[in-house]
């Protein structure tokens, strides 16, 4: 080992020693971590400190439009700050011995990938999970990435993404926890302390990356890295919270997003990476851009060329360049011109170099590669485990007619539909380190659960589209899809269905029909598919849908025709047995959706919480002139919280403490809840409030509160909300956030459509 890079070590085991407070999560600063970056600091030199804002691409995977070029060599000359998409303890460590041994100063690189929902061991996609209504669950799975990843040599995670949507036609939607801010910032605290656990210099853990900031999932017309245009007030009410809480929660970064803001690239705003983000809210991490997003400022119009991009982004509050490089290439000309100052290139280094402290790499590089020799982890026989009951826990019951599932043991199944053999499309987009060998089919998890009681008979049925444009197109970014004849596969299907009591049809999306870059116009199930649905239905058969996708679907032949219907979502590694636990009946679903599934496109953005209006629809099918569609309702086919089960559950009115909350005080509202069925079944008991008279104009309902019971068949419980003051706090006119005074609607239900309800007000003594 060199000389310079053992006085780094001396240096950094005085600073770690010196330290009180240990925590690495953001919430605090090391107290020994000044004095060992500012001499860090005074040692680079200016080229030194600008290639720690270079962040380059090798390895595994390819997430943008190109790859980073000779990073060996710019590794070995101190012009690379971190790696992303490389892992295993193998490649890791290659790339950061480079950097130790090569470098003048041997300072050692961070390493990210996009862990999204599992590494190894592949959870549902966020989408998914956030159905399973459990913030503890899924800071578990966080935590369970955060353990498989940082076993890998990964130490950063591109994760959680926080983005609000409420276009199903955006792609990207699966990768958040839907359209309430409310929850999606519960979940993104919970990310967060699962993936950088109390400290990131312990064992384990990877820093968190907070994307996209911000406003990214209000993509105009749902297609992707398409402009995005709001009122201040929306961005404070609705998208900016999710990142907001989990910055508070001490996530260690923060990555921008593709959409301008206000007319201004969000990669080239100073008000929001600068005087929201950082003076307002207080972050004190480092900001990372999106793949290649500094270049794509001149398309923007914003930038004339690199150099001014790399102005732009600094000046605006960048600190970290992801694939570009236009910082390493241009940043050096700015300062010697006399256009930006050293000062604000210093500010971004000394901040990846604090990140790089917190996560312990200064006082061991290859802490994170000290695992197998063969550079790959097995999956562990708990984490498998666990990844099957979130997966069962993250589906959806959306119709059952007739008791048709759970499924008859003793009966004869047909098992049909282009998703039933597949190991990749059940681990959906952005599988981290994710495996196929190790993926359950629908199909093997079925016969499995089945053993010797059950008949299954299977068949493809349909291709998962027959539009060639679409294939063309999901094959050239790495789909893996094949194309047969229509005509034969749909006569295969038919001959199997005849020979089968019940049919199980297992349809939806391709795992690559969702994800970045995969927006879609129209987000019914794909016609191929719904052929072979429509000739399923001819046989009088019972028809069991089974659906497999990233998004809400329009579902309203679905819904009209299928005897059952049940969201599966992409469930991950143990899809196929957590499928067949809820098919057989051996879990009894209870998921409930966090996104609204409209009956067509025409009604988007169709989202529980919208606002108050002058003419509202109330019903009335002569009354002309009200907010309505001459062709179809405004309510959507399943709302926000909806969700059925084996059983069923009774919830009688709202209950309140009192109907006079003094400022300062607490309410309670309680609701007495039943299981009226014949099997025990968890219900997500959920409150919603109405502010009835404002300042300004404020939601039909706003999520309040949720909990989680399981009840036996006849079993009651009583379950108490407490409500605050602060937790009816708004922007009013003047754009502070306030209470006022009045009075308030209360809401409780299984979902936000079919609600009791009661009144109370609000009052300053």
């Amino acid at each position: 080992m060199k000389i310079r890079l053992f006085v780094v070590f001396i240096l950094a085991f005085i600073a770690m020693g010196s330290c009180e407070n240990g925590n690495g999560s953001g919430k605090s600063i090391d107290s020994g971590m000044d004095p060992f970056i500012d001499e860090l600091l005074d040692r680079m030199t200016l080229e030194e400190k600008i290639g720690q804002l270079n962040l380059v691409s090798v390895g595994f995977d390819v997430t943008g439009p190109r790859v980073s070029q000779q990073v060996e060599e710019k590794i070995a000359n101190g012009q690379v700050g971190g790696v992303f998409n490389s892992y295993t303890t193998v490649a890791v460590r290659k790339l950061q011995e480079l950097a130790v041994n090569e470098s003048r100063l041997g300072i050692p690189l961070i390493f990210g990938f996009d862990v999204v929902h599992g590494h190894r061991t592949v959870f549902p996609v966020p989408l998914g999970l956030a159905a399973t209504w459990d913030p503890e669950a899924i800071e578990e799975t966080a935590r369970i990435a955060a353990l498989e990843a940082s076993l890998e040599g990964l130490n950063w995670t591109f994760s959680p993404m926080v983005d609000i949507a409420r276009d199903p036609r955006w792609g990207r939607i699966c990768e958040g926890s839907g359209e309430d801010a409310w929850y999606g910032s519960l979940v993104a605290r919970a990310m967060v302390r699962g993936y950088q656990g109390e400290d990131l210099s312990g064992p384990h853990t990877v820093m968190a990356c907070v994307k996209h900031f911000a406003l990214y999932g209000a993509a105009e017309a749902g297609r992707d890295y398409n402009n995005v245009d709001m009122s201040l007030r929306r961005m404070r009410e609705v998208y900016l919270p999710p990142y907001r809480a989990a910055v508070e929660e001490g996530a260690g970064s923060v990555m921008t997003s593709f959409n301008d803001i206000s007319g201004i690239p969000a990669s080239a705003n100073r008000w929001l990476l600068t005087d929201l983000l950082r003076k307002e809210w207080g972050f004190t991490g480092f900001v990372v851009t999106d793949y290649t997003t500094l270049e794509e400022l001149i398309p923007f119009g914003v930038a004339a060329d690199k150099k001014e991009a790399a102005r732009l982004a600094l000046e605006a509050g960048v600190d970290m360049d992801m694939v570009s490089e236009v910082l390493v290439s241009h940043t050096g000309e700015l300062v010697e011109e006399g256009i930006l100052k050293e000062e604000r290139v210093d500010a971004a280094c000394r901040r990846i170099l604090e990140a790089k402290y917190r996560l312990g790499l200064f006082d061991d590089p290859f802490r994170y590669v000290k695992g197998k020799e063969s550079g790959e982890i097995e999956l562990s026989p708990g984490h498998r485990e666990y990844a099957r009951q979130m997966a069962r826990k993250s589906m959806i019951l959306l119709k059952n007619d007739h008791h048709t599932l759970p499924l008859d043991e003793q009966s004869s199944i047909a098992l049909i539909g282009p998703l039933v053999y597949s190991r990749r499309d059940v681990q959906g987009n952005w599988r981290g380190g994710g495996r196929n060998r190790d993926a359950v089919t629908v199909e093997e998890g079925v016969r499995s659960m089945a053993g010797e009681k059950a008949r299954i008979l299977t068949a493809q049925g349909a291709n998962i589209t027959d539009d060639t444009l679409m294939l063309f197109k999901l094959n050239a970014h790495g789909g893996e899809i094949d194309y047969h004849d229509p005509a034969t596969l749909l006569r295969e299907a038919l001959g199997v269905a005849s020979r089968a009591d019940v049919i199980v049809a297992v349809v939806g999306e391709s795992q690559g029909m969702s994800g970045e870059s995969a927006s879609r116009s129209g987000i019914g199930i794909p016609g191929s598919q719904k052929t072979l649905l429509k000739a399923l239905k001819k046989t009088g058969k019972p028809l069991v849908i089974v659906l497999m996708n990233g998004r809400p679907l329009t579902l309203e032949w679905e819904q009209a025709h299928a005897d059952a219907i049940l969201e599966t979502w992409f469930a991950g590694t143990e899809a196929g047995n957590a499928i067949a636990d809820v098919l057989f009946g051996a879990y009894n679903p209870s998921g409930k959706l966090t996104v609204t599934f409209p009956r067509n496109v025409g009604q988007i953005p169709l989202y529980y919480n919208h606002h108050n209006i002058g003419r509202p629809y109330a019903g009335d099918i002569l009354d002309k002139f009200k907010s309505q569609y001459l062709d179809a309702p405004n309510d959507p086919l399943y709302p926000f919280g909806y969700g059925l089960s084996y059983t069923t559950f009774s919830m009688g009115d709202p209950v309140l403490g009192t109907t006079r909350l003094v400022e300062g005080d607490t309410l309670s509202v309680s609701v007495e809840v039943q299981n009226t069925g014949p099997v025990p079944g968890e219900e997500v008991v959920q409150l919603y409030v109405q502010d009835l008279v404002a300042s300004v104009t404020r939601p039909v309902k706003e999520l309040k509160g949720f909990k989680r019971i399981l009840l036996d068949p006849g079993e009651s419980e009583t379950v108490t909300f407490t409500l605050r003051a602060d937790d009816l706090r708004f922007y009013n006119r003047d754009m502070d956030f306030v209470t006022e005074p009045g009075d308030f609607k209360i809401f409780t239900g299984p979902d936000s459509r079919n609600v009791k309800e009661a009144i109370f007000t609000l009052v300053r003594e």
